[in-house]
């Protein structure tokens, strides 16, 4: 402290102010510059190097007419372009917009044009859409193209090539704004404070036990998509760790990475730990997991049976969120899920959830109703739709259109979205508990399970299943997976059908697009009824 500061003042902590400034990337690229930020099959990154890029980009942008609070978007596999854009976006006030690749050139155009991206970065290895899409969104005049060539795209490479890379002089905060997904009408963009988002990160990275220079985490998801973005690549580099990028997960080469990697950080979905743990088991004896440290999850619900497995195999380093793109929710450790299997999460504070029933009313303990989370004091919003927003919200608290019950402690228990639940003969069906029957047969890969419009019962319980390699289908399958689902549930909630498929249409951030199978079933039988 200078001899001049007031007594009692202290200097301000020089990390927290490159992290309130976007400037975390720069901090460390001074105090560690040769430590690798990034490692991927397409190239790797130093904290320097990283740095220097982020540096470079954020000139090239404004030489070419952008300024803090202007949009932007990116289209890009794991490759360390993707986190260069990011470092450059977070400290130059732009508002980045990650698009999903997996997206028709229609569907692209749509988010490039809503989010009015100005500068558009997109992968050579998506070309046809990304051209389509920069064709259809005149306003994203800036275009730049990573890996190769892109029809009327500049090359990302050459264009920052020829700009200063040390440390822009007047950092701003941006961030990032990303689209739901959509399953019900268009997807909107979720408009979150800057500096809120970066205190968020800054707390997750301190409680997850990141270590500067020595940590690692593996990315294994898309980082387009909202946690993997949060979780896999922002909090990990605020915290001065690297982070090892996957372009496509695969269960064993998961494990070769954490033992090449010593990695000691994942995030991961459900649907990845069944898959870990369908694994023979001399294959997963084969490699040394023992850096593991911490293995976070959400997105989607995690079959008791399976969590329970994890742990078991990798010790009581699993953790759990419940959140969303517009907020947090809960999160729970191993130690006390075991006490309370199934939970999500106790809030943080009693009245952070409320459980209200179709009436507006809270319900009691152990009631199902629709769970409301309490909004962060900046709200987020849906950008340029205030009624989608408001429609949100009751009073201070808003729905992610998910069902469950807290119990007498004050735990959160989820039995499912409200969209997926099945009434049959007048009786609520969860879909959930039935999937996760379903998953604890040997022969199961993946399930979904749909309720079909039915004359009798109004909608009967149907299960689509992927089976396990090897595993062929057939009748005599059929049956005994019903069988299995009989030692387990009541009997009304077991399926009454069961259809088998090469694979379920599940996303890569691990959500079960149930949408698509209701309608190509409830299409099917509007169709016989017609034909009758």
């Amino acid at each position: 402290m200078s001899s001049d500061t007031t007594k009692g003042e202290t200097e301000p902590d020089p990390y927290m102010t490159a992290v309130a400034s976007g400037m975390a990337v720069a901090y460390w690229a001074e105090h560690q510059p040769g430590v690798p930020a990034v490692v991927s099959e397409h190239g790797d990154r130093t904290f320097a190097e990283l740095n220097a890029n982020a540096n470079r980009l954020v000139r090239a942008l404004r030489a070419r007419g952008l300024r803090a609070g202007d949009g932007a978007a990116l289209m890009c596999a794991n490759r360390p372009e993707f986190p260069e854009v990011v470092a450059a976006v977070q400290r130059s006030g732009i508002r980045l917009t990650p698009i999903n690749w997996h997206l028709t050139a229609e569907e692209a155009a749509y988010i490039l044009g809503d989010c009015e991206a100005k500068a558009f970065v997109a992968d050579a290895r998506f070309a046809e859409v990304a051209a389509a899409a920069a064709g259809r969104s005149p306003d994203a005049e800036v275009l730049l193209a990573v890996g190769g060539d892109i029809d009327g795209f500049d090359s990302y490479t050459d264009v920052i090539e020829a700009q200063d890379p040390t440390d822009i002089d007047d950092p701003m905060p941006g961030g990032t704004m990303l689209y739901t997904s959509g399953t019900t009408g268009r997807p909107k963009g979720v408009n979150r404070d800057r500096a809120a988002q970066a205190r968020s990160s800054a707390v997750t990275a301190a409680n997850a036990g990141y270590q500067a220079g020595t940590s690692v985490h593996l990315c294994t998801g898309p980082l387009y998509h909202a946690a993997p973005l949060a979780f896999s690549l922002n909090v990990p580099l605020l915290a001065g760790a690297g982070v090892v990028m996957m372009d496509g997960w695969d269960a064993e080469d998961t494990l070769r990475l954490i033992e090449k990697h010593r990695v000691t950080h994942t995030h991961m979905v459900p649907t990845m730990f069944h898959r870990l743990l369908s694994l023979p088991e001399e294959v997963r004896g084969r490699y040394d997991v023992s850096s593991l440290h911490y293995v976070i999850h959400g997105a989607a619900p995690c079959p008791v049976s399976v969590k329970q497995a994890m742990i078991d195999w990798v010790g009581p380093i699993v953790y759990e969120y419940y959140a969303a793109t517009e907020g947090a929710g809960t999160a729970v450790t191993s130690k006390e899920w075991l006490t309370k299997p199934g939970t999500v999460g106790k809030p943080p504070t009693p009245d952070h959830i409320r459980i209200l029933d179709e009436s507006g009313e809270d319900c009691a303990p152990g009631e199902i109703g629709t769970v409301y989370l309490k909004a962060p004091p900046a709200r987020f919003s849906y950008f340029k739709d205030e009624a989608k927003t408001e429609s949100s919200y009751r009073g201070d608290h808003y729905t992610l259109g998910d069902v469950g019950y807290l119990d007498e402690d004050g735990y959160l228990f989820l039995t499912d979205r409200s969209a997926n639940l099945i009434i049959s003969g007048g009786v609520n069906v969860y879909p959930a508990e039935v999937e996760e029957a379903l998953l604890g047969h040997p022969s199961v890969g993946d399930a979904a399970i749909i309720g079909v419009p039915d004359p009798e019962w109004g909608e009967r319980v149907v299960a689509v299943v992927e089976p396990q390699p090897g595993i062929e289908p057939s009748d005599e399958l059929a049956s005994a997976l019903i069988e299995h689902c009989r030692v387990a549930l009541a009997n009304y909630k077991c399926p009454r059908q069961i259809d088998f498929r090469d694979a379920l249409p599940r996303h890569d951030n691990g959500k079960l697009y149930k949408r698509l199978l209701r309608d190509e079933y409830r299409a099917a039988v509007a169709a016989q009824e017609e034909g009758t």
